[in-house]
């Protein structure tokens, strides 16, 4: 080998692969529940491709993982929903929210049939899928309503909802906070739907906010603001194409049950947000709801909700031209 061409191939050898290839973006989603939908979007009607960005979804299970993984590095965008995301910041981790999709409480508590009033409860296990999360904080508000000490039940984790919904039909489990498609099998089967909590004034909710680490906002902005092209336009779609939305259902839930399928669509679509914002109402009364176990919280919104990319995408006319008005 000539001389010359030992050093062509040197050349190419220490050559920094920046320039050859686009780093790839790793997408959590924290759950097989419809609520993650605008996270399956991205990826299955082929947004990222549009808008530039090389990225994988991948699942990483529960707001707590999320958060690890992201502050970890090990995924460059997070879905959190806001109690879990508040408690995170509160003890020091450096993440913000940059939108959202939905802003409700996608649940209702299930329980056994013969749990026919919430003073049942007293002394019967909850089963949810972690402490500090969303399922946490919807068990709390529900026993906050009906005034039961929470000392009065047993709050148990019990991992995601198909896992719960098995414990309930083992009779392991008393009572359990399910979303669709768990939740209407469930009535299926003749649980007890005790509670929704969209009946409650506490339903103005972040359930699903995307999270970043602010250092990777900060050096790639550009990169958060295409996937939050992709994030809008996936939540769009999926909230006016059914036929889109159940086709991405059937792919993520593993679920052929055409009529089960229809059910958990017509349930979510009308629930989700467009723009993608993260209602600064349910944040804020998160933030009243947490500031109650560290008095010294921060409760101001800037602190955890970045929206410029947002507020620019609304200025250049993106989610008219997305909604074809």
């Amino acid at each position: 080998m000539s001389s010359k061409l030992i050093a062509l191939v040197l050349f190419f050898l220490v050559l920094p692969t920046t320039g050859f290839a686009q780093e790839r973006y790793m997408i959590g989603y924290a759950g097989f529940a419809g609520f993650q939908v605008s996270m399956w979007a991205v990826q299955d009607l082929g947004l990222l491709k549009k808008y530039g960005v090389e990225g994988e979804v991948v699942l990483v299970p529960g707001t707590t993982r999320q958060i690890q993984a992201l502050v970890g590095e090990s995924i460059h965008f997070a879905h959190v929903d806001a109690a879990g995301y508040i408690r995170a910041v509160m003890r020091g981790a450096d993440m913000v929210l940059v939108g959202g999709s939905l802003n409700k409480f996608p649940f209702s508590l299930v329980t056994q049939k013969e749990i026919r009033k919430p003073a049942d409860l007293i002394g019967k296990k909850i089963g949810i899928v972690g402490f500090g999360g969303a399922n946490d904080l919807a068990v709390t508000l529900l026993l906050k309503e009906w005034k039961i000490p929470r000392e009065k039940v047993a709050v148990l984790q019990a991992g995601g909802g198909a896992n719960r919904l098995a414990a309930m039909t083992a009779k392991a489990l008393d009572a359990t906070v399910l979303s669709h498609p768990e939740l209407g099998e469930a009535l299926r089967m003749g649980m007890n739907e005790l509670g929704n909590l969209n009946d409650f004034k506490s339903a103005d909710y972040p359930m699903t906010a995307v999270a970043v680490r602010r250092s990777f906002f900060q050096n790639n902005r550009d990169v958060v603001k295409r996937f939050m092209r992709a994030y809008a336009e996936g939540t769009y779609q999926f909230m006016n194409d059914k036929e889109k939305g159940i086709k991405i259902f059937r792919n993520r839930l593993k679920q052929d049950n055409p009529a089960a399928l229809e059910e958990t669509y017509r349930y979510f679509a009308p629930q989700f947000s467009f723009p993608t914002r993260v209602s600064h109402n349910g944040l804020q009364n998160t933030l009243e709801l947490v500031a109650k176990e560290n008095p010294k919280l921060e409760t101001s919104l800037n602190k955890y909700l970045d929206e410029s990319i947002l507020d620019e995408l609304e200025k250049e006319g993106f989610f008219k031209r997305i909604a074809g008005k």
